[in-house]
């Protein structure tokens, strides 16, 4: 799950020399607003079509145009995880990739990184979800797995984030691969779980916008 197992080499890195119409064209042929700017293997920022439009110059050489987010990119090594951390930051549907020289190998897209993390987190298989909250100091997820398990469910991924209602407290979000919840609810709740909401999936996923809603809904984003 490594960020340059990801790198999407359909969308081109363009040059100092490059114009501002080869720019606009380029992105028109693969559909997208923006494009990342390289010079000798380094990569400079990224450049968005509102960019050039606001300059009104078709021949306008890259080289005059100073790129936006310079600082939005990974290393290769790091996990996806840190491409959509990158993405969020910087508020980009794409994310450089460079080597530990700084040398510029690629982008990868929000779109192909939501879907290898999608797939990581087994959003796209078929079971329920299970939003709980509690204490740090009472996660053990060990423990609330071996109480799963005594309702013959499996976890088969999680997630943890903090919940907003109590800076006290961790949300701890739980992917099962049994659809149907009220025995395991009642379960948890018995050995004093609290359980914040849950969803149930009766049918597997059916399309990249059900994988990408799904982890939306995993993350309780």
């Amino acid at each position: 799950m490594q960020a340059y197992e990801f790198i999407n080499n359909l969308i081109p890195p363009l040059k100092l020399s490059d114009k501002t119409r080869k720019a606009l064209a380029w992105m028109e042929e693969i559909r997208t607003d923006v494009l990342p700017v390289v010079d000798q293997g380094h990569f400079l920022g990224l450049l968005r079509d509102e960019m050039i439009f606001e300059l009104n110059d078709l021949d306008k050489d890259i080289l005059g145009i100073v790129p936006e987010n310079p600082n939005c990119w990974v290393f290769s090594d790091k996990h996806i995880y840190d491409v959509l951390k990158a993405s969020a930051e910087h508020h980009s549907n794409i994310v450089a990739v460079v080597d530990r020289d700084m040398t510029y190998l690629g982008v990868v897209t929000m779109e192909d990184a939501i879907s290898a993390f999608a797939d990581s987190l087994s959003i796209q298989s078929q079971g329920s979800v299970l939003i709980l909250s509690l204490n740090m100091t009472d996660y053990s997820l060990a423990e609330i797995s071996r109480v799963i398990e005594t309702e013959n469910t499996k976890v088969l991924s999680s997630f943890i984030s903090s919940d907003p209602l109590d800076d006290s407290k961790i949300k701890l979000t739980l992917k099962l691969d049994k659809p149907e919840l009220r025995h395991i609810k009642a379960t948890l709740e018995r050995f004093g779980y609290k359980i914040l909401d849950h969803y149930q999936e009766e049918t597997g996923v059916s399309s990249e916008e059900d994988r990408i809603g799904n982890l939306l809904r995993f993350l309780d984003i």
